[in-house]
């Protein structure tokens, strides 16, 4: 078919611009240029200039690679990258990888330089009887050009800088070869060759010949057949059009293109084409690699993970900087979350709880002193928005800020924090206070970070459990007695309460809030009322375990560039909080929960010595909690009810009003009793923690000093002479608790008999007793009773005894005097 005139202005005029090109790149490779003059006339002098303003120098920036993140043995938990690559040496490719690659793209890459003037000619000449436009002939090393350039430009976000880069202009063209020039200068050939098999697309999400072959074959490149190297060579030229999971017939004609071309080329025999041919691709082989959190086991695991690398400094300046780093520098993230321990926690809350029940349960566990986090469960485990499966994309046990949904109040948990700050104050463990069953705190005084304030409106405290009376802080914290924790919240102060809290890790919902400032005037929070993350609870108890030493919780160990260099990890900023005597104070307290007949002796974990913890359970029975530690690790379970479901939700039908009390979870079947020691401790701590010490050292507690046990030794005010008033004053502005007691005495009922110490040398914040007749001791009044009745009856025995004798007396005498009458008659002559 004849070309039209204007075709064939347009064919002269694209030949005398492929001959300026061609004189050009002569010229370039000989690092000579002079001006054209009368060569395609304005077109050389237009090509000449443009050629003048091209740098010469290109640069080429590490390709972009995926970063993946194991867990401690080693395993991949996810990779996270915007192009699917992983970076291989060209020794780790196969040879027939290479052949093939060349074959069709440049089969005499090692025989020319940066440009190919035969392919080139060869390519000019096709295209112009199609299309006149510059395409095609170009070289490994101008492709690998191009690729950089289109690469760099996507990192940017810089669409216009993409099409620039694929325009199929002769400025482009000359452009692109200049570099490639320079490119030849710097790398060897086989260096541009392995840098191209690594940057080139290979459809289907896959960058660079390793990801390709381990997604369309599930084996290294390595491993690459000659009909699998054949397949993947022909996708560069349009991957998404060849793609074999797409469209496999376009796939396997563009496969057999490549062999023949490598037939031709005498890369491989006759005998081994037609087999190659033969070979059909095998869809089951195919293996999508994941991005990011979605879809892997542990999905909130892994993004707490990515939360956490988004703020680490190593990583960028800004957030923008540390995403581009994660999703493209090849980093290597490696976490101590340790299989056996994170499986344990997710079997134990999984078997409580269906992911569809209506309540939420999560475990934590941290080790303490390094603050990683070992293991990480929750009841909704599937990332995703299907909420009839109960899917989420909220992670229960952590703050807002780093995926959380809200808060959780932690019952009698808190008491650990109350009992804390009271042993920094020195209220040692031997206090003692009179804790009735149910107290009025109404009107009652308290003190914060500003001083002392009266309780507005009516506040009653009862105990949960059936103990009460005189006791001290070990039976209080066995028993968890509420109005004995009250109390010693009010002899220590709010605001150092609230502050041991906070230095311990404890951390409010809403990362922002600061907890003293919130809470410090709420005399309930001894009992637990504030809405913080698990995972702080965890942090807070690993700080007593640690002997003081808080550390943040991190989920990341280790952070290494492809190169091998580690860079900085996120710090846990472990520093003392508390003394060591202090935290020893606690350990040994907070031990006698796990004993025989106290409320947390069903989370015990078997075989182990040492051991501590905290039950919790709030009003209502909307959340039971278990906090508690070795010295090897400490975690916190929790099971709250989902306030947004039935039968929970406020105005729902027959809605439940006593919480998880008699429970019977819907999905699960799981019975709940509402305890923290049953529900949360014994199901889901005890079976989590017991694997995940499996392996590991048993240390022990060490004890405390005698001051925090008995506390220390001053000299009290003499009020041995004092009357009630004037002596509690004087006790009280010295520091002492000053209660009330009675006891049986002779004096009359309700009368002043002294102090239970009235001088000497007596413990610091001891409680010291007014102590008030009672009257007499009923069982001795009793007695009296009883022995002035029994002296009655021997008496009234003797007086019958002797009345009786002396009637039988008596009557002896009557009847001898009668009977001598009677005899004095029979007498003769009487």
């Amino acid at each position: 078919m004849p070309l039209s005139p204007k075709r064939v202005g347009s064919v002269v005029y694209s030949m005398a611009m492929f001959v300026v090109v061609s004189v050009l790149a002569g010229l370039l490779v000989a690092g000579l240029f002079v001006p054209f003059a009368g060569i395609a006339g304005v077109g050389s002098r237009a090509a000449a200039a443009e050629l003048e303003n091209i740098p010469t120098a290109f640069t080429t920036p590490p390709q972009s690679e995926r970063s993946k993140v194991l867990l401690a043995d080693g395993s991949v938990l996810a990779y996270f990258y915007n192009e699917n690559r992983n970076y291989v040496k060209l020794d780790k490719i196969a040879p027939v990888m290479r052949q093939a690659q060349l074959a069709i793209e440049d089969h005499r890459f090692y025989e020319h330089g940066a440009l190919d003037l035969k392919s080139t000619l060869r390519a000019f000449v096709k295209n112009q009887a199609a299309s006149g436009v510059a395409q095609g002939g170009s070289t490994i090393t101008q492709q690998y050009v191009k690729m950089v350039q289109i690469e760099e430009a996507v990192k940017k976000d810089d669409d216009n800088a993409v099409k620039k880069a694929q325009e199929t202009t002769y400025a482009r063209k000359i452009q692109e070869l200049r570099y490639a020039i320079a490119l030849e200068k710097e790398l060897s050939k086989d260096q541009i060759l392995e840098r191209y098999l690594n940057i080139a697309y290979y459809g289907d999400g896959a960058y660079g010949i390793e990801s390709a072959a381990q997604h369309y074959f599930a084996i290294p490149a390595s491993k690459l057949s000659l009909p699998q190297a054949a397949l993947l060579a022909g996708l560069v030229q349009n991957p998404d059009a060849n793609n074999p999971v797409r469209n496999e017939p376009a796939a396997i004609d563009r496969r057999d293109v490549v062999l023949n071309r490598m037939a031709e080329l005498k890369l491989i025999t006759p005998a081994q084409l037609t087999p190659a041919k033969s070979v059909k691709f095998d869809r089951t082989k195919v293996k999508t690699t994941r991005n990011g959190c979605v879809g892997t086991k542990y999905p909130f695991l892994c993004d707490y993970v990515y939360r956490t690398l988004l703020q680490q400094p190593s990583l960028g300046k800004t957030v923008q900087d540390r995403e581009d780093r994660i999703k493209r520098g090849g980093l290597t993230i490696t976490t101590k979350i340790d299989k056996q321990s994170q499986k344990a926690a997710q079997k134990a809350v999984s078997k409580m709880v269906d992911p569809r029940d209506p309540i939420i349960s999560t475990m934590v566990m941290i080790e303490p002193g390094t603050g990683l986090i070992l293991g990480m469960a929750q009841s909704r485990p599937v990332m995703g928005s299907n909420k009839k499966k109960g899917e989420t994309y909220y992670n229960y046990a952590v703050s807002q800020g780093m995926g959380g949904a809200e808060g959780y109040q932690a019952g009698s948990t808190f008491k650990a924090f109350t009992a804390a700050a009271a042993l920094e104050k020195g209220i040692p463990l031997t206090k003692r206070y009179n804790a009735q069953r149910t107290m009025n705190f109404s009107g009652k005084t308290f003190r914060n970070c500003d001083g002392p304030f009266k309780v507005g409106g009516k506040w009653t405290v009862g105990n949960s459990t059936a103990a009460s009376g005189v006791m001290d802080m070990y039976r209080a914290a066995a028993m968890s007695v509420n109005t004995y924790f009250v109390q010693l919240e009010q002899t220590t102060g709010l605001c150092e309460v609230t502050k041991m809290a906070k230095k311990l890790g404890v951390q409010l919902s809403e990362g922002d809030r600061d907890l003293v400032d919130y809470y410090q005037n709420v005399p309930s929070f001894t009992l637990g009322t504030a809405e913080v993350t698990p995972m702080s609870m965890a942090e807070a108890y690993a700080t007593f375990a640690a002997r003081g030493v808080h550390c943040n919780p991190i989920i990341v160990d280790k952070i290494k560039t492809k190169s091998g260099k580690e860079l900085a990890a996120p710090d846990a900023g472990c520093k003392r909080v508390i003394s060591k005597d202090v935290a020893d104070g606690m350990n040994k307290l907070l031990s006698r929960v796990m004993q025989p007949g106290a409320t947390g002796f069903r989370a015990r974990i078997p075989g182990v010595e040492d051991q501590a913890g905290k039950t919790g359970t709030i009003d209502g029975n909307e959340a039971v909690w278990f906090a508690g530690y070795t010295p090897e690790v400490a975690g916190t379970a929790m099971i709250a009810i989902d306030k947004t479901k039935k039968p929970f939700r406020k105005g729902s039908a027959n809605r439940k009003t006593n919480g998880l009390k008699n429970y019977t979870l819907p999905h699960s079947g799981t019975f709940l009793e509402g305890s923290g020691g049953g529900d949360a401790g014994m199901k889901i701590y005890k079976p989590a923690m017991e694997a995940a010490l499996q392996g590991r050292d048993h240390s022990s507690f060490a004890n405390p000093s005698k001051k925090v046990v008995e506390g220390k030794k001053v000299d009290m005010p003499n009020v041995c002479s004092m009357g009630p008033a004037e002596g509690k004053a004087a006790l009280e502005a010295e520091g002492f608790t000053v209660a009330m007691t009675q006891r049986y005495s002779s004096r009359p009922a309700g009368a002043f008999l002294g102090f239970s110490q009235c001088s000497g040398s007596i413990s610091e914040f001891a409680t010291i007793y007014q102590i008030y007749s009672a009257g007499e001791d009923p069982t001795i009044a009793a007695e009296r009773q009883r022995k002035a009745q029994e002296q009655a009856a021997k008496q009234k025995a003797a007086a019958e005894k002797a009345a009786a004798e002396k009637a039988a007396k008596d009557k002896a005498a009557a009847d001898k005097k009668k009977a001598e009458q009677k005899k004095k008659k029979k007498k003769p002559g009487g």
